[in-house]
């Protein structure tokens, strides 16, 4: 059940964020922000108790686009765009980055997450290429937010399994904490039509986590995320161990991730801070198919060290970091440095401003300016406007060539060159209270663009696929509307998306593929606090262009969940898209035989309705 992230005028001024690397509330702060507060993570982990993807696909001009029909691959697109120019951040770093992309979401269990950090538009400055449509940050707990032992367990109508458990605590000069979970499910279709809607996989998930206070301004944590999964999709029968000559088709995937983690803090004084990070992720990746095999490990690490300077009415950030990337068939890094002002110009005008140069290996010197401006006349309303230019580096990881399991793909080469990318937001945000005080109301309508430059798409050359940059541009333009009404324990979310987003190719433009124009969602909602939590949601999504020219049928989605709080106790049950729309249900998703399938896109769920329910016990 998706809450309205957008600022809460009685809620959130007390709140801060770790995205923009400044010290101020998100009140104050000239950079539209979604957050996704701590009880809302914990409303979506009642939906999705073993990865992230309901945490972003909820929320207006996101959606999580299935990219592989039976292994489930996912990414995340914001407002039109591929998700390879969606950044997705853990704790202010990197976390699923170039061969983790497509299965990273389904990977993350959310039980130790603490807020998430939604930042659409180009973001680039302060996190260098990738940030072209936007971050997520996914921002855990500490043993600061207090001392916590929580478990969950639950079960789903389509053969799933998830336990996981959480512990926090805080010492005098040490705190720790520790994220363990299994996650399981059978091969489920509840189509008939033979393939996986939902693959076999097992997955563990171990994050232990150890914070040292040195002194009453000096801080170090130490982290290490692992992730170990067998994910097997494909034919039903194959899956279930009753293959033979016709029932042969199968993807099995294999992962192992490794990632440490390393935070210095130090503050000099009351407004002058250090802080020095480092993670080093190494990702295995084996993709088997009947007749072909991808592997690949890509060790990845990202290194920073900032300041930041806090003033009446000046804040300043400055920062280096380093970026390396190395795969089997290639290697790069980037050398970064940036500053970020923020300048309360008077009583109702607030501008952010920041600069970024980089220096990408084989490609030269990258310039990244970036501009915000808070408008707040009057209490009850505020607008903001922000700009800024963006980059991305030539990656085999993609969408498209996820969906071909990276089959016959040729590597880059000399002639492929950086996508360059500029876009704009401006939003206006009203509250108030209205029949005398009774409902709370409140409006936010944001307008976007944004444009990349010789995007890297994939073509055919020589008979095999190939990335290669066009001759021409992605644009997406639209809006995004969410309104709010709260009256006592109930409250109401209406949200519309416009996305019109096209490609132009050597002079011929198009509709984007997979894109909704309009999509529609509203979520009812009523919460007694430590009583119980009900809610009802609805999504609607246009017609979707596709690759043979044609559009999808349009699709609307219904949910419902409730939950029971006790004082150390909660047991939830919800039903996921209980009017079962998916895809399966306008035709088939392959072609040929089913020995040698050929799939369709994805542009709809494909299992349909689910039933989950479990238990939560905290202490």
């Amino acid at each position: 059940m998706s809450g309205f992230a957008q600022e809460r005028q009685d809620t959130l001024k007390a709140i801060s964020v770790v995205s923009t690397r400044s010290s101020r509330t998100i009140e104050r702060i000239p950079t539209r922000i979604e957050f996704v507060a701590e009880e809302e993570v914990d409303e979506k982990i009642n939906m999705k108790p073993g990865d992230i993807r309901v945490m972003m696909s909820e929320s207006t001009g996101i959606t999580t686009q299935q990219t592989s029909a039976i292994s489930g691959n996912s990414a995340i697109r914001i407002q039109g765009l591929d998700g390879r120019y969606t950044l997705i951040l853990k704790d202010g770093m990197p976390a699923f980055p170039g061969a983790a992309s497509g299965l990273g979401l389904l990977q993350t269990p959310p039980l130790d997450l603490k807020q998430v950090e939604i930042i659409k538009g180009s973001t680039s400055t302060l996190y260098g290429g990738g940030a072209i449509a936007g971050l997520v940050n996914l921002v855990t707990k500490t043993p600061d937010d207090g001392d916590e032992i929580s478990f969950l367990l639950n079960g789903t109508s389509a053969g799933g399994l998830d336990a996981s458990g959480f512990a926090s605590h805080r010492f005098k000069k040490a705190g720790v904490t520790m994220l363990a979970t299994y996650n399981h499910n059978q091969a489920y279709d509840p189509s008939g039509y033979g393939f996986t809607a939902i693959p076999a996989f097992d997955r563990v998930v171990m994050n232990p986590k150890l914070f040292l206070y040195l002194s009453d301004a000096t801080k170090l944590s130490l982290g290490l995320n692992s992730m170990f999964e067998n994910r097997l999709g494909g034919d039903i029968e194959y899956v279930k161990g009753r293959g033979d000559g016709t029932h042969s088709y199968f993807e099995r995937n294999k992962t192992a991730m490794l990632a440490s983690q390393i935070v210095f803090s130090h503050d000099f004084s009351e407004r002058i801070s250090l802080e020095a990070k480092n993670n080093l992720t190494s990702y295995d990746r084996r993709i088997t198919l009947p007749d072909y095999q991808f592997d690949g490990r890509q060790i990845t690490s990202f290194s920073e060290i900032n300041l930041k300077q806090k003033g009446d009415i000046l804040d300043w950030v400055y920062g280096m970091n380093l970026w390396t990337d190395k795969f089997t068939s290639y290697s790069h890094s980037v050398y970064g440095a940036f500053i970020q002002n923020d300048w309360d110009v008077s009583r109702w005008l607030s501008v952010e401003t920041g600069l970024r140069g980089d220096y990408v290996q084989s490609f030269g010197p990258e310039i990244l300016p970036r501009i915000s401006f808070l408008f707040k006349p009057v209490t009850r309303f505020s607008s903001r406007l922000g700009g800024g230019m963006g980059y991305k580096v030539p990656t085999l990881f993609t969408e498209e060539t996820e969906r071909i399991q990276f089959r016959d793909l040729q590597p880059l080469t000399s002639d492929n060159r950086i996508e360059r990318s500029y876009g704009l937001n401006w939003d206006f945000n009203y509250s108030t209270r209205i029949f005398g005080g009774a409902v709370s109301f409140s409006v936010n309508q944001l307008f976007f663009y944004t444009t990349v430059k010789n995007p890297l798409l994939l073509k055919e050359d020589a008979g095999k696929p190939a990335l290669r940059n066009i001759q021409g541009y992605l644009d997406t333009k639209g809006g995004e509307t969410n309104i709010k009404f709260g009256w006592k324990d109930l409250h109401l979310y209406l949200g519309y998306t416009l996305t019109d987003a096209h490609t132009k190719d050597s002079g011929k433009l198009t509709e984007s593929l997979l894109t909704s124009k309009h999509r529609i969602n509203a979520v009812l909602m009523y919460e007694k606090d430590d009583f119980w939590r009900i809610g009802l949601e609805s999504y609607y999504y246009s017609p979707q262009l596709l690759s043979d020219g044609s559009h999808c049928k349009p699709y609307l989605i219904c949910g419902f969940m409730a939950e029971k709080f006790w004082e150390h106790l909660s047991l939830f049950i919800n039903f996921e898209n209980f009017t079962d729309r998916r895809q399966t249900r306008f035709g088939s998703i392959y072609s040929g035989s089913i020995s040698i399938p050929v799939f369709s896109e994805i542009y709809a769920p494909l299992d349909g309705f689910v039933m989950n329910g479990g238990i939560k016990i905290r202490f």
